[in-house]
């Protein structure tokens, strides 16, 4: 194993996915085909809400900077991890590292108290619709969409503060294909019991904290629902949350089997699963869950391209 007792802070090096150059090759081009879909997707998502007026909502304000977090964050990720699919030099210089980090759990932990406000704002929608307007105000959404950002900088700025105190002197090869906390700390010489505690505790309250007020809003929205006497009333009350309530369980779940667990029982193609998938798939199915099963998004790029046409006639 490369050692390195002279510094504690190393360059590293990420070792990806495989060192199989056919399947390299394979995943270069997958992953390509994902983030050009990602970027593709949440842009366009954005373009269509900020272009039609009827999607002026508390809802799609919160949308749109879903979208911004998706594309954000796999940004962060995919471009480096294609790079190293395709080149020979792996090396990422410790302040890159720490760098890819701190903006990773800032866009995550963010998303997550996102998710949590969407779930809120669903749960006004439905439970109290006619206080609706009044509580669901431009200053209440963005309170909560700033409130959603400083949570996420604080998670981000204590973990990545409190790792970067450690000395990594076993090796500097991170067996994973971004930076992440798990496999840095397997890589230090320091004690790093307290480390992951604070590690623990933080991203605990982070995921649990929001998926506590996720399930709650879904509880009285399900609640409600069941109230409702006509069936139409039901399928329409469902489907304004059944695909926030689709990514909430495909973003929290994998995030939970990640991150709340013992860093000990860090499993490296396991956990390089779920990581794909909240890293890099996941940016790319929000648009799709969030247009194709919605139907006020389709009805808006009607419009949109009703529009477009209607002023190429006029010229």
């Amino acid at each position: 194993m490369n050692t390195f007792n002279h510094t504690n802070k190393p360059d590293f090096i990420l070792m990806g996915l495989t060192d199989s150059k056919e399947i390299q090759l394979v995943l270069f081009v997958l992953f390509l085909l994902i983030y050009v879909v990602t970027v593709l997707g949440n842009l366009g998502m954005i373009l269509i809400i900020r272009l039609d007026v009827q999607l002026h909502t508390p809802m799609y304000f919160f949308l749109i900077h879903l979208s911004f977090l998706d594309l954000s964050y796999s940004t962060a990720i995919t471009p480096k991890t294609l790079q190293n699919l395709l080149t020979l030099n792996r090396s990422i210089s410790f302040i890159s590292c720490f760098t890819q980090l701190y903006i990773f759990i800032l866009l995550a932990a963010t998303e997550c108290f996102l998710l949590s406000s969407m779930a809120y704002d669903r749960y006004i929608a439905i439970c109290k619709p006619l206080h609706y307007p009044v509580i669901m105000s431009s200053r209440c959404c963005l309170a909560l969409l700033t409130g959603s950002y400083m949570t996420g900088a604080v998670d981000s700025s204590v973990t990545v503060f409190v790792m970067i105190t450690l000395h990594f002197c076993k090796s500097n090869v991170i067996h994973h294909f971004y930076c992440d906390t798990s496999p840095l700390l397997s890589l230090s010489c320091s004690d790093t019991h307290i480390v992951e505690i604070i590690i623990f505790i933080f991203a605990g309250s982070t995921i649990l904290g929001s998926l506590i007020t996720v399930s709650v809003s879904y509880v009285s929205i399900l609640s409600t629902i069941l109230k409702i006497n006509s069936t139409s009333g039901k399928q329409k009350a469902f489907s304004t949350c059944a695909s926030h309530l689709l990514g909430v369980t495909v973003f929290y779940s994998t995030l939970i089997f990640t991150y709340l667990k013992p860093s000990e029982s860090y499993s490296l193609g396991k956990d390089q699963v779920a990581s794909i998938f909240y890293t890099i798939l996941i940016p790319m199915l929000n648009p799709l869950i969030y247009s194709l099963r919605n139907k006020e998004v389709k009805g808006a790029v009607v419009r949109l391209v009703k529009k477009r046409q209607g002023n190429r006639e006029l010229r």
